[in-house]
């Protein structure tokens, strides 16, 4: 494997090949120039209106625990160099390395488009996953507020709700979140992936550290929204040695239940994560990719139904067991109750007539 580029500061990505789709493929070569040469212009993040026909996602997939999903946002700014979305942003015409990272698109009519698809006759009400693709509560949330807008119309309508992410910033929300979640409407859903604070600094280089996560989970528990941690991706070799103890530290911060995934590499992901490695855990980067692939058959990564999510042979049921103590232990192996999707009902608009017997 060549030499990785010069890091981005403040990204995750090493590099930005062409997406898969395009006819001109780039690659970033060495030009002899060193460090005393003058410093290319910083990357910044540019945010583009995207304008959406519909805003609720369907699938059908038998491992996914949801069947309709809402993702305010396309590409993700936290830089997290495992993301199973990158490949998406190829469809785009961008790469899934870099520019999954700083072009980022989001949808200003969510709300009133959510709205609309809520109040016609035909919609049957379903449990709506919230950030199903790319994190709902990236940073340009605090200013742009389109998961927040999202919110209040789920409340507006009484419309059961799930929602995961990395960042602090869903505490914002809380008091949408505090009563939905009394109400058996909301859960939420925090993804620790390591406690190391190093690690998560090079990892998922603009998301929340992993205390301020575990302080939202603090005040989304005290507020009454029932909580999952998310322990994901597990990645033998370099965070599976932490299982424990996050679990142990959730537990402490109030959640209820606990979940793990293992690492996916789907399509561009695999090059993408190997440079990472090189670059950043040298020391490692060999026995992490064996590990991987003795997880995935050999391969880098297995998309069958029912294997991608956990892995299969002796490492994988080795975490599966692991987890499953854990989880035990703390207490983390409860079994929710179900969102309730019969108190929804369409909010009267002004004009409409008053239901006499309502």
């Amino acid at each position: 494997m060549p030499p990785p580029s010069k890091t981005t500061r403040g990204r995750g990505a090493e590099s930005n090949a062409s997406g898969r789709f395009e006819s001109r493929q780039r690659e970033a070569f060495d030009d002899g120039c060193n460090e005393t040469d003058e410093v290319p212009t910083p990357l910044r993040t540019t945010m583009t209106a995207e304008k959406a026909r519909v805003i609720i996602s369907r699938n059908d997939s038998p491992d996914i625990g949801f069947d309709r999903s809402i993702n305010p946002y396309r590409g993700c700014e936290h830089g997290c160099v495992y993301c199973y979305a990158r490949p998406a942003h190829a469809y785009m015409g961008l790469s899934p390395g870099l520019d999954f990272e700083s072009q980022l698109f989001f949808k200003p009519e969510a709300a009133r488009l959510l709205e609309r698809e809520l109040a016609k006759p035909s919609y049957a009400p379903g449990v709506i996953h919230i950030g199903g693709n790319t994190d709902p509560y990236q940073p340009q949330e605090r200013r742009l507020r389109v998961t927040r807008q999202i919110l209040e119309v789920m409340a507006a309508f009484h419309h059961p709700l799930s929602i995961i992410t990395k960042s602090a910033l869903i505490a914002r929300d809380i008091d949408i979140l505090g009563p939905m979640g009394q109400a058996g409407l909301a859960r939420a859903a925090v993804s620790i992936t390591t406690l190391d604070r190093a690690l998560a600094r090079v990892m998922e280089p603009r998301a929340a550290t992993p205390e301020r996560r575990l302080d939202a989970v603090r005040r989304l528990s005290a507020a009454g929204v029932p909580t999952v941690v998310m322990f994901a991706p597990v990645i033998p070799g370099l965070n599976d040695h932490e299982l424990e103890a996050v679990l142990e530290r959730s537990a402490q911060a109030g959640a209820l239940s606990a979940g793990y995934v293992a690492l996916r590499l789907p399509r561009e992901i695999k090059d993408l994560f190997a440079e990472w490695l090189v670059a950043k855990r040298p020391d490692r980067a060999e026995r992490v990719m064996s590990l991987v692939r003795q997880m995935r058959g050999g391969k880098d990564y297995d998309a069958e139904w029912g294997k991608r999510m956990k892995g299969e042979g002796p490492i994988a049921e080795m975490i599966g067991q692991r987890f499953k103590f854990a989880r035990r232990r703390h207490g983390l192996d409860r079994i929710l109750p179900p969102l309730d999707v019969t108190q929804f009902r369409v909010p009267p608009r002004a004009g409409d007539q008053m239901d006499l017997f309502g």
